[in-house]
């Protein structure tokens, strides 16, 4: 059985031409960062380079839909960038992609690589679904802050993921909270490739089969599963 994810129809009306595929794992092993998943960091940048040619990461098609996005919401793209572009202009720096762990590290390779916002959540500390929203403003999101816990909340219309306790990222994809990301300690993982118009279904999907190769091969015997696109939903009407 799939991991519960529901897309309200309020965020479908705003971004039609959004898609997302889930990479569900369970058995999984982590831990620091090694050599062979900062290799894989290392790597994806090169492809971006070539992918970019230089471009700036925002110049790309997609990256420009998901800026356009934010804008749509109320976000200011240049300020709070996408998950994908953010990490793609670190990797054109001299100082490259950060090393999290290992998990972390194969999910950020392949939003990189791929040019598409790549999110990982730890299912044991995700309370009931997983649902997109557009966010009213009172709900809860637990942060850090200056070392010290912290609750903020959304923007009324902010666009959210969030379970049953509250927000699990702000502004679509742009900051997870610390309560479900994936630690030393995770043994079961849900990994969200998200992807607009024009970016094709196929790959997007094809993204996510390489991510589903690469936990298999850092977390052998892992249970696997890559859930297809849900199909395309026509807005109600207003």
């Amino acid at each position: 059985m799939a991991f519960p994810l529901t897309v309200s129809d309020e965020v479908a009306a705003l971004a039609p031409g959004f898609t997302h595929v889930a990479v569900e794992a369970h058995g999984l092993v982590n831990g620091p960062s090694t050599g062979a998943s900062a290799a894989l960091l290392d790597d994806a940048a090169r492809r971006l380079a070539v992918r970019l040619d230089g471009r700036a990461p925002h110049e790309d098609p997609h990256l420009a839909a998901w800026r356009e996005t934010y804008t749509a919401f109320g976000a200011k793209p240049s300020r709070t960038r996408n998950s994908a572009e953010a990490l793609a202009r670190r990797a054109l720096t001299g100082a490259g992609l950060p090393r999290i762990n290992v998990l972390v590290d194969l999910y950020n390779a392949v939003s990189v690589a791929h040019l598409v916002p790549v999110g990982g959540e730890d299912i044991d500390r995700i309370a009931g679904s997983m649902r997109l929203v557009r966010a009213t403003g009172d709900e809860d999101f637990v942060t850090v802050d200056g070392g010290q816990e912290a609750v903020e909340h959304p923007e009324p219309g902010e666009v959210i993921w969030r379970d049953d306790a509250g927000v699990t990222c702000r502004r679509w994809n742009w900051r997870q909270g610390p309560r479900t990301r994936l630690t030393e300690e995770t043994v079961s993982g849900i990994f969200l490739l998200e992807s607009l118009a024009p970016m094709p279904v196929a790959e997007v999907v094809s993204a996510a089969g390489e991510l589903a190769e690469l936990l298999e091969k850092f977390s052998p015997g892992a249970r696997i599963a890559v859930h297809p696109p849900a199909p395309a939903r026509t807005p109600p009407p207003r």
